[in-house]
Parts: structure tokens; sequence; C-alpha cells
């Protein structure tokens, strides 16, 4: 009998288990998402901002499981980002399928603005870019009839042209549609067709506290547009969602999947330590009620939880903790990016380990540091790597760095100081620099680990790599887009640097790196 009892109770377990999951469905730094299906396919795109490569492209067969198989911008000449920073870089991407081609279409900023590159292939390789006349940000592309329409948002306000998709070239003169309800900025267009009407989806209050997302219709792709008498779609900045750990609710995209259901993709961000997020803004996933001729409806009007007691397709969720070591005997994989165009004369992968040649600039000038990483996607995690500093001069540097902007970066380095070598805690904040803590060591090698628990960042070292000594540790509020800045999110990753020396690759110190160990816990 007891035995029938818990056969019973664990089914019923994993069927409650099949019929939820959790948000973000894409943790950490996944802003700005985009989504398109394929037959049983479904493809995510998300801003990327100053790193290279760009364009991170997720794949998913159920919504809730997603994997990571490229990033679309992998080529300098599609992505220059030289001067670059979490302000500049590539805004929100948008992802279409039309005919047998698949279509990315975003901005750079700071460089020549929109354009597009195309694909038969998600995975690549994708096209050179194809500029855009059009201005604005966040533009998307919307097909019907053999025309193709793009959509962006010069001038405060979303504006329509058509477009030739092969060249480029605008083919009629930039229409106004809507500018929104009155919130600030509005951006992230995306036109959909149902039911006789064209649905024009946008984001409006910035992408902060007041964030949301509203939408119109018109019977005419060119308008006039009526405003949907229930908007906002989506916001946490209410009564009902002030409470929510989920906090800057919008840029969203629809998708329609195969059994006729509705979702919604869009970014929100999860707080720690009171109104702060560390962890960049993110990629959630609600379900949707678009009765036909209705207005659609986002969770039931509800706000958006961790937990959703739904699922799409009725695929259990997999654990989204992982536990990867990467060991340097091959390419570095997708998950890694380098900060603007790397030099890749400074970065080769040799018996086993990745070495990485000290630049002469630092994480903080943001000037093509000598630095690869990847994105943080847990509160809880720890990263590990053992490094020897090698030809070492007074000022030269290596090690792990916890970074959210090149103002504010937290970093646990060996360095040489004095003629001997130390581990030590440097701490950027805005205009302030500080050294948190240091300890001397015997060698030139050292395991250097930081772990989190979302509220702060641990800072340890071994010189026998069993043995660990706290050398300091720092609040996560401290290295918030709240309080350094900044578009995009947490990466920790490797970077070696001689402080403003010479900087040639031939005489520049080296930082051999055994491993890298990224464990979520």
């Amino acid at each position: 009998m007891k035995k029938h009892l818990v056969l019973f109770f664990l089914s019923v377990l994993a069927v409650s288990s099949w019929a939820q999951y959790r948000n973000p469905v894409i943790p950490g730094y996944h802003p700005d998402p985009s989504i398109c299906r394929v037959g049983d396919d479904f493809y995510i795109v998300n801003s990327s901002f100053q790193y290279f490569p760009g364009v991170p492209i997720y794949h998913s067969k159920d919504l809730v499981n997603w994997e990571l198989i490229g990033n679309v911008l992998d080529r300098a000449s599609q992505l220059p980002l030289q001067g670059a920073s979490s302000w500049l870089g590539i805004y929100a991407p948008t992802i279409r399928y039309h005919e047998g081609v698949y279509y990315m279409i975003t901005t750079n900023v700071g460089k020549r603005g929109n354009f597009m590159v195309t694909a038969t292939d998600p995975r690549g390789p994708w096209s050179e870019p194809i500029w855009l006349r059009q201005g604005g940000i966040d533009p998307s592309l919307y097909f019907e009839d053999g025309k193709c329409y793009m959509v962006s948002n010069p001038d405060v306000g979303i504006w329509l042209c058509e477009i030739d998709p092969k060249t480029g070239e605008q083919l009629t003169e930039s229409k106004l549609l809507w500018r929104g309800t009155g919130g600030r900025h509005p951006e992230g267009p995306h036109i959909y067709k149902k039911d006789g009407y064209y649905y024009l989806l946008i984001s409006e209050g910035g992408t902060e506290l007041a964030h949301k997302l509203t939408i119109a219709r018109s019977k005419n792709i060119y308008g006039p547009y009526e405003a949907n008498p229930a908007n906002p779609l989506l916001t946490h900045c209410s009564m009902a969602g002030q409470g929510s750990q989920i906090q800057g609710t919008g840029h969203g995209d629809f998708v329609q999947a195969g059994d006729g259901s509705w979702w919604l993709v869009f970014l929100g961000y999860r707080n720690f330590g009171g109104s702060y997020h560390h962890l960049g803004r993110e990629t959630y996933l609600a379900p949707v009620e678009w009765k036909s001729g209705e207005w659609p409806v986002v969770n039931g009007g509800n706000p958006v939880d961790t937990l959703m007691n739904i699922n799409p397709l009725g695929v259990a969720q997999r654990s989204q903790k992982r536990s990867i070591t990467t060991t340097f005997d091959k390419p570095l994989g997708a998950e890694w990016v380098y900060i603007q165009n790397p030099d890749m004369s400074r970065y080769a992968l040799a018996n086993g380990k990745l070495q990485l040649t000290c630049s002469p600039t630092t994480l903080t000038q943001n000037e093509t540091p000598t630095f690869v990483g990847r994105r943080q996607e847990s509160e809880h995690m720890l990263v590990e790597t053992r490094v020897a500093l090698q030809g070492a001069t007074e000022g030269a540097e290596a090690g792990l760095t916890v970074y959210q902007i090149h103002d504010g970066h937290a970093d646990l380095c060996l360095r040489q100081r004095d003629g001997k070598t130390e581990v030590a805690v440097k701490c950027r904040m805005k205009s302030v620099e500080a050294v948190l803590g240091s300890a001397q060591i015997g060698g030139n090698a050292a395991t250097l680990r930081v772990r989190s628990d979302g509220d702060k960042y641990f800072f340890d070292c071994s010189e026998d790599g069993k043995t660990f000594t706290t050398i300091a540790d720092i609040d996560c509020p401290l290295l918030s887009t709240e309080v350094v800045g900044g578009f995009t999110g947490m990466l920790i990753g490797m970077y070696a640097t001689e402080n403003g020396a010479s900087g040639k690759p031939a005489t520049a110190p080296k930082a051999q790196f055994d491993y890298f160990k990224y464990e979520e816990k």
C-alpha cells in the first residue's frame, strides 16, 4: 500500500512539473528578445551591445528549453565595434523567416545605424550587412503579398516604409504610424496581422522601472491606428506588479505555436538586495489569450511570475543550473565573447591552456582590452580558474573579472608589485577605484575563485588548489545597473593587462589559464 502511495505522489509531482515552467526562460544578460517559428522550431535573438561576436541566437522545440546555437554576427566585417560601450553597439534585433530565408535586422548604434543580414540556416553563415536608410532604433520586418515593410522609431514615433529585402533600398517614403500612449521612448515595434487587423506592438516608458508594452491596430497597414483601451498590455510598474521580484517588463514579441496557442517573449529583470539588478535584462515567456477580432491579453492580465502554472507544449523544463568546465583543448564555444573587436594576436590555445598576452589598456579604459568571458546566468554560482603570470613586469596583472561595464567591475588578479607576486581584489565603481584586499604568494601561479549567493561576490585564492582563503567580498548591488549604469548585465571572464606599459605582443607578459569552471548552485 505504501509503495502505491509513493508511486502515486511521485506521478502527481511529475505531472505538476510538466504543467509548470520557470521564468526567465533564458536567464542572465539576454535583453530585447525577438522570436520566430519555422515549423516545429523556435528561434530567439537578443541584443549584444559592445560584445563580439554579436546577437546570440537560441533554438527550442517547446518554448521553455533553449539552446544557444551560435551568434548571428561573428565577423568583424559584420560587426564594427571600435569604441563601443554598453551604451552603444548592437541594439534590439528582430528575427523573421520568409520563403526559405531568415532575416535579422538591428541597429549598430554609434556606427552606420540600421542594417539586416540573411541566412538560409539560422546556425549560419549569415550575410554581410545590408544597410538601411530609415533611421531610429529597434527595426522590425513584416512580409505580405510580395512586399517587405520595415518599422523603426525615428523622430519619437513608430514609422513605416517599404524596402527591397535583397538590396535594402527604401521603396516608399517613411510614414508615421503611432506615437504610443504618451510614455517616453516609444520603441521596439513589431507588426502582426490577425483577423483582418494589423496589430502594432511597441514598448514605452524606457527600459527601466516604468517599462511597458502597448498595442494598437488598424485595418490598413498605413493606419490610422487605434490604441487598445486596456493598454498597457504588460507592465509591472503597477499596484499589481510592484511587489514582484521581476521588474522592467517590456520589449516583447508574439509567436503562435503549432497548436494555435499564442505566446509572448519579453524582457524583464530580477531585483536582488533591494531595488537593484546586476544580472541584466533577461528573456521571459508568458501565455497570451487572443480571441478572434479582440485584443490580446497577456497572462490573464496578471503580473508574470518566476514560476508559471502552465506549460506551452507539455514538455518538462530541464534544470537551468549549469556546471561546465572549459578545458582549452579546442576552440571556445558560442557562449564566449570579447569586449569590442578583439586583437586575436593576444589570444592563443596551446597545450590545453588559454594564453592571454597582456594589453597596454585596462578594462576601465575600454579600448579593446584583452578579455574573454561568458554571461553570468544565475545569482548563485561559482567560477574557478588556475592562472600563471609569465614574464611579469611591474604593474602587470591577470585573473578573473566580474564585469558589468567599463566603469563597474571587480577583479581578482595575480599581479606583480614591488618585485613580488600577490593576489589582489580591485574594484571600479564609476570614478571610484579601490583595492579591497591582497595577499602575497610564493610562486607565480594561483587558483582563483569567485562565488556569489545573489547578495555578495566573494573572491578566494589558493596556492595549492585545495585550501582557499577569502581575500575580499563586495555587495552585488554595487555592481548593478542602478549604480554603475549600462544596458547589459554581468559577465565573468579572464583578462590580462600591463596597465599602460608598451604592450608589444612579442615582449608583453603572458597569462596561462589552465581551465575555466562555471558552476551554478
